[in-house]
């Protein structure tokens, strides 16, 4: 069985596209065609539905998929493992991100990564919608939510701490609370109905229902309307950074830290073997980010 067959059907099935995947392994659209009849003939089995608007797979492509993918891992890894650095890692690989996370500290940081695997390719999907990563044939996807999906392996790339945060133009005219209580005397901005706000303090931990004029469902929206002095507002420190540093947010409450614990994880399938492609992009922003990682600003 021919691994360059196996690797386009792969492509395909992330793409629902034969000319597509074969563009991205520099073949032309009748030898990427080929490739995948020679890939059935072989099987006996029709593993792709052709039609002139589409492609999709067909219940035996489907089954096919997942040891498709297995056999490429293999195959690099046992590479990796002859190579004696000779083998680098190389192909598409495919990340799902949320998007403001990714346009912030994924998109700048890829220069550095593809110049130190020119093999990679990148297809990144920025979005703040949670995507089926098996089925969307993503590698990995990044999240900063707790991994419920038992079939997900997760890594910790960096700590998410989050704070409170407002401008010092609305700390001028309201003033800054000196405990978690004091919230309730505040507007505050709102993020997806997130109206309780939990805090560490020398009595225990303690849970304040906030309120506020303004309900958002964007984290960078909440930030800015901060900025703009409407109201306190719950950040990650990787979103409020460079706004902490020039001065424009002032986080409050630096005594009474959230309870939170989260973290950014990249996410893979564990039904794979962890190809080389994808632990060297897990390797790499690990330690780009650091530990603390860069955007841990401390005032």
């Amino acid at each position: 069985m021919n691994i360059d067959h196996i690797r386009l059907f792969v492509r395909v099935a992330a793409t629902n596209n034969i000319s597509k995947a074969g563009q991205e392994l520099r073949l032309s659209p009748a030898v990427a065609s080929s490739y995948i009849t020679r890939l059935e003939e072989e099987l006996g089995v029709r593993l792709v539905h052709r039609t002139t608007r589409k492609v999709s797979l067909t219940e035996e492509g489907i089954a096919f998929l997942p040891y498709a993918e297995e056999v490429l891992a293999s195959v690099e890894l046992a590479l990796t493992s002859v190579g004696s650095g000779r083998y680098t890692p190389r192909g598409v690989l495919r990340i799902t991100a949320p998007a403001s996370f990714g346009y912030m500290h994924l998109v700048p940081g890829l220069k550095g990564f593809l110049e130190l695997y020119p093999d990679i390719s990148i297809d990144l999907n920025l979005s703040d919608t949670v995507v089926d990563i098996v089925a969307g044939g993503f590698d990995v996807a990044i999240r900063s939510a707790a991994l419920k999906d038992s079939t997900l392996i997760a890594r910790a790339l960096a700590p998410d701490r989050r704070i409170i945060c407002a401008s010092p133009d609305y700390i001028k005219k309201q003033g800054a609370p000196e405990t978690p209580e004091d919230l309730k005397n505040h507007d505050c901005v709102i993020l997806s109905g997130i109206d309780n706000w939990s805090f560490k303090t020398p009595e225990g931990d303690t849970h304040v229902k906030i309120s506020g004029r303004l309900h958002l469902d964007n984290g960078s929206a909440m930030r800015e309307a901060s900025v703009e002095g409407l109201g306190l507002s719950l950040n990650s420190t990787w979103s409020v950074y460079k706004q902490l540093k020039r001065g424009t947010l002032i986080q409050v409450l630096k005594d009474y830290p959230l309870i939170s614990g989260s973290s950014i994880w990249a996410v893979y399938p564990s039904s794979r073997q962890v190809s080389p492609k994808v632990k060297a992009f897990i390797d790499y922003f690990h330690h780009l980010f650091g530990t603390p990682p860069y955007w841990d600003y401390q005032e």
